[in-house]
């Protein structure tokens, strides 16, 4: 805009959520003539934030979305109360009066609240904005029940973030199964037995009755409407929505039998000057309450302000979704309910692995309709390309992985990102027009993955195959927050001595990181030794096993597994490990790494436990981490026959010199005294089996559902040629492999191979010997036995509590029954 040009138009955005400022970004980043004028007035104390990322706020994100720039005016803690749509002014509750030549209702929507007794009890909350999170975080305090009345996508967020303060926490849910409007039954029944297998009670099928208090008059229980009742001090009603159109009520515009206010496909109103999008709208008779739909009105009615002759319109939307529920992939697409005539569904459910998939498919299985996935969710993006046209693959290979779509082979109309309308064509046009290079610039030139983000491994995809195609190196960057890959940050943390993610994303990256980049730098600051795990910043990155370094198990008890190194261990010991299970009722289990499993400890009693283990000598497994598990062994040539080197001592050996070493998976090993293998070393990560001459060594082997045999990397070895070569085995993989890369898929990854390897570690062809070296002397001279750091430390202990609020309760959900003499927990569905 000129300097001496003013804006001749004013336009009143009434509301100041996603989709209003989705609204006024599109018409400040269009009008460069400088046409408009804007006010947006919102009645939130806050500014425009992300709801979809909601519950992260009680974890201590940042939700706020970009401030606006130019010439507009946002206007907070104030309601619009009035529209005078004869003198085109609206009043706001602070008697403030804006004039306007268009203005937009973008007044989203209010939780709907069924008319049940109880519901104006203290105690009782809705779950829309921060506000709501701040109150509930509040009262929960000093609290130990909650309870969610809703089990949508929202109200399981609201679950989670219940359970998160400290609460034990429940869901119920009127329809038969959970997330009934996205996912059928299959899939319903999959997602419960994962949420109750996190310890959260969910009661389907049946109705609220009424909430009924307590001596103090606040809320105590929720009474179901066929006589049972769900305790609960906190309760959270997220049963839908319903349209904030009042203001359209009050001053006669149309609005629906069900509300919603009336526009057309261009989202104006019967009033020419008044126009509404977002939650508050109802186009074509039907209200929108995902972000993808609102934002596209936001971009009809930008284009419709800037041009009369503009012919934008909003034609539905795709209302497909996927997200992360409590650690669970859920995902749903086209048609999940084989709504259309004819229509077959494929289904594939492994109630072991907690995966259920479900694709509705043609009468003739050539054209994908839509489906369902719960647990494994990876196939969504190439899955919900293909919705409306040709298969890439039988229905089989499909729901097995057996075949992948690589971005080039997108049709240009497909949709890759729903939430920002962004087609595969748009994508490849931007790639091309701007000559983008990364999905960061993909981001910004199309909006593609900045909201929900489940659409960025798709674009990932699509950028290197036009970047591919064009002669372009692929990038290697981990994701959009970092131009590095893994091992560039590993370097990168390793060399500046960086201690924090937040260190090196404001030094080397940008924003506030992602579920790609987070775990990845707190694995990289573990290996490299940056203090205990639960120290600091650094406790919120880890996995989460290793936030109460202990194995989780399905009915929240936790396993606790002592190092037992090289299967050795003395009758004192096994005493001590029998009275420790019997004194805390545990299940005992020799696992197959030659150690000892205890499982059913409640998580406040996990230090009592470890205290005594401790004290009698015992140091941490590992088992929760991605660091070495065991190093098995047969008793070799002190007891057996046909031994030939003493490979217990060699076992015991390795496992104490890299106990404690975290890497980017977790890592066995075994070595076996003879060529007999009874220690089957040819299926670990490193695996020795003695010859006459010393040890053979074998490489990069797993067991799982994906095995694969150790390569022999050398022959005869002494036995410090031995360590030597695993040392600089296990630097050089925990430098260089991906998060969560098995030794195994990172040395097929290798370009080179095993030659490759042996070159570097071996050979030294890259010089960094002695820094691998060096490296693993550090590791062996700074190991210290987490848990027993754990139990010296006050601060450490506090996390070690069932409930926050309450320390010391234990959790009355958990039950067990007795089977073989031993515990076992009880089924979910007899739980009191």
């Amino acid at each position: 805009m000129g300097a001496d040009r003013k804006p001749d138009r004013r336009l009143v955005v009434a509301g100041h959520g996603p989709a209003s400022h989705r609204l006024v970004e599109a018409l400040r980043e269009r009008d460069t003539a400088g046409t408009w004028t804007i006010t947006v007035i919102g009645e939130e104390p806050r500014a425009a934030y992300d709801r979809v990322a909601l519950t992260t706020y009680l974890e201590g994100a940042g939700l706020a979305l970009p401030a606006h720039g130019g010439e507009v005016t946002v206007v907070t803690g104030e309601r619009v109360t009035a529209i005078d749509r004869a003198a085109r002014t609206v009043t706001t509750s602070a008697g403030r009066v804006a004039a306007y030549d268009a203005l937009v209702l973008a007044t989203g929507s209010a939780p709907f609240v069924p008319p049940v007794e109880g519901a104006g009890l203290p105690g009782v909350f809705t779950y829309r904005t921060i506000g709501d999170l701040d109150a509930i975080r509040e009262y929960a305090r000093g609290r130990t029940t909650g309870a969610v009345v809703g089990g949508g996508l929202l109200g399981l967020e609201a679950a989670r973030a219940i359970q998160g303060l400290g609460l034990r926490s429940g869901v119920v849910e009127v329809a038969p199964w959970l997330m009934p409007r996205q996912l059928d039954e299959g899939g319903g029944a999959m997602l419960r037995r994962h949420i109750e297998g996190l310890g959260m009670a969910v009661r389907a099928g049946v109705a609220v009755r009424a909430l009924e208090a307590g001596e103090d008059g606040a809320v105590r229980r929720i009474a179901l409407a066929d006589g049972t009742a769900v305790g609960a001090e906190v309760v959270v009603f997220s049963a839908g929505i319903r349209p904030r159109d009042e203001l359209a009520r009050a001053c006669g515009l149309p609005v629906g039998e069900r509300g919603g206010i009336v526009v057309d496909a261009s989202c104006r109103t019967e009033d020419p000057a008044v126009w509404a999008i977002g939650e508050c709208a109802l186009v074509g008779g039907t209200v929108y309450g995902l972000v993808g739909p609102c934002f596209s009105m936001a971009e009809v009615v930008a284009d419709r302000l800037l041009s009369e002759a503009s012919t934008a319109v909003f034609e539905g939307a795709d209302l497909s979704t996927k997200l992360k529920l409590m650690g669970v992939d859920v995902a749903s697409f086209g048609d999940p309910f084989a709504g259309a005539e004819g229509a077959l569904g494929v289904t594939y459910t492994d109630p072991v692995a907690g995966v259920y998939k479900r694709l509705v498919v043609s009468d003739d299985a050539q054209t994908l309709l839509g489906g369902v996935l719960v647990g494994d969710a990876e196939s969504y993006g190439t899955l919900r390309a293909c919705v409306g046209g040709g298969l890439p693959g039988t229905p089989e290979q499909m729901l097995f992985g057996g075949t992948e779509t690589a971005g080039g082979d997108l049709p240009g109309a497909t949709v890759i990102c729903s939430c920002n309308n962004v087609t595969a064509e748009g994508i490849r046009g931007a790639i091309s027009d701007h000559s983008l290079t990364d999905v960061a610039g993909v981001k910004d030139c199309t909006r593609a993955g900045t909201s929900c983000g489940s659409c960025v491994p798709l674009v990932k995809r699509l950028l290197d195959a036009e970047l591919t195609a064009a002669g372009i190196e692929v990038g290697t960057a981990i994701c959009e927050h970092f131009a590095h890959s893994r091992a560039e940050l590993f370097d990168i943390v390793r060399a500046g001595r960086v201690t924090s993610f937040t260190q090196l994303v404001q030094e080397h990256g940008t924003g506030r990181g992602c579920d790609i980049c987070r775990p990845a730098v707190a694995s990289i600051l573990a290996s490299l030794g940056n203090g205990h795990i639960l120290e600091g910043e650094q406790a919120a990155l880890q996995d989460t096993n290793d936030h109460f370094l202990a194995n989780l198990q399905k009915n929240g008890t936790y396993s606790v597994v002592p190092r037992v190194p090289g299967g050795e261990i003395t009758p004192e010991r096994l005493i001590v490990i029998g009275e420790v299970a019997r004194d805390f009722g545990l299940y005992t289990k020799i696992t197959g790494g030659q150690r000892i499993d205890m499982f059913g400890a409640r998580v406040e009693q996990l230090p009592e436990i470890w205290r005594r283990l401790v004290d009698a000598g015992f140091e941490s497994g590992h088992a929760y981490g991605k660091a070495l598990r065991t190093v098995k062994s047969c008793v070799g040539s002190t007891w057996c026959r046909y031994g030939v080197q003493d490979s217990a001592a060699m076992a015991i050996r390795l496992e104490l010199r890299y106990r404690g070493l975290r890497a980017p998976h977790k890592l066995k090993s075994a070595v076996s005294g003879c060529a007999r293998e009874c220690a089957e070393a040819q299926s670990k990560d490193f695996g020795v089996i003695a010859t006459e001459n010393g040890w053979n060594l074998y490489l990069a082997g797993n067991g799982g559902m994906r095995p694969r045999h150790a390569d022999l990397f050398a022959t005869d070895l002494t036995d410090e040629e031995l360590i030597t070569c695993i040392d600089r085995f296990l630097m050089f993989y925990i430098r260089t492999a991906d998060r969560l890369q098995r030794t195994a898929t990172w040395l097929e990854s290798l370009d080179g191979g095993l030659d490759y390897l042996r070159e570097v570690i071996v050979d030294d062809r890259l010089g960094i010997c002695a820094d691998l070296d060096a490296a693993m002397e550090r590791h062996v001279a700074a190991y210290s036995d987490e848990w027993r750091d754990t139990l010296d430390d006050p601060d450490r202990l506090r996390r070690f509590v069932s409930f926050v609020n309450a320390p010391g309760t234990p959790d009355p959900s958990i039950g067990f029954e007795v089977e073989r003499d031993q515990i076992k927990p009880l089924p979910l569905e007899v739980k009191r």
